[in-house]
């Protein structure tokens, strides 16, 4: 089944190559891209079913700010990240941004087109063993010092601590805000500087640390 695609990646080499090899294989593709900057206005603007990502370095801060911006804006679009052999922090930052799945660099065609029609539907398009190591590696890493968690509870506020058991119990920003009764811009923005204030990229990693620190027995367990 056709799926109507962009390709966007900063190798434009690599992005026409994988448009060339879909169109043959009959998805009707709207643009093959490497843009140095605007990747997020660019799918916006053209409104495909599935944006195939591609990034060099996915557990890099800010590397998935424009899939946060076209779920924001356009959720109706799929958004597919083609990356390296992931780490956890990568794959986890990539679907806490809103990514529909991940599919490695090397994968064959086939695969990339199976992770398309996926994702358009609405699923996960990840491979299982993907998937497993990431979730093991976030949930069960190297123990931190004792005190770790009162250091953090420190640095927030009591609102942000608030926000972030919310967070870690997996309430997206509606619900967030309707629960705080704030507006979704301010839940967003109290996501964010708890974000930067633990030194984390994703709502996931934010989570996995409050976890793994006692901050969240520490801060009572439970939202007011």
């Amino acid at each position: 089944m056709s799926v109507r695609l962009m390709v966007v990646d900063d190798h434009r080499l690599l992005a026409e190559a994988l448009a060339s090899a879909l169109k043959l294989r009959g998805h009707r593709v709207l643009a093959a891209a490497a843009p140095s900057g605007g990747a997020a206005e660019l799918v916006i603007s053209r409104a495909p079913e599935v944006c195939l990502l591609g990034t060099a370095t996915p557990a890099e801060p800010g590397v998935f700010d424009p899939v946060v911006r076209i779920k924001r804006e356009k959720p109706q679009i799929a958004v597919v990240v083609l990356g390296p052999v992931p780490s956890p922090r990568g794959i986890a930052s990539a679907f806490a941004a809103g990514a529909s799945g991940y599919v490695r660099h090397d994968e064959r065609i086939e695969g990339v087109e199976r992770a398309m029609v996926k994702a358009r539907a609405g699923e996960s398009a990840v491979a299982p063993q993907l998937l497993t190591q990431s979730f093991a590696e976030l949930l069960n890493p190297a123990a931190e010092p004792d005190d770790e968690g009162a250091r953090l509870l420190q640095m927030l506020t009591p609102r942000e601590v608030e926000v972030l058991v919310r967070v870690a119990e997996g309430e997206d920003t509606r619900l967030i805000a309707a629960g705080m009764g704030i507006a979704p811009s301010t839940a967003r923005t109290h996501v964010q500087r708890v974000l930067m204030k633990l030194g984390v990229g994703s709502r996931l990693e934010a989570a996995a640390l409050a976890a793994r620190t006692g901050l969240l027995d520490r801060a009572g367990g439970g939202a007011p």
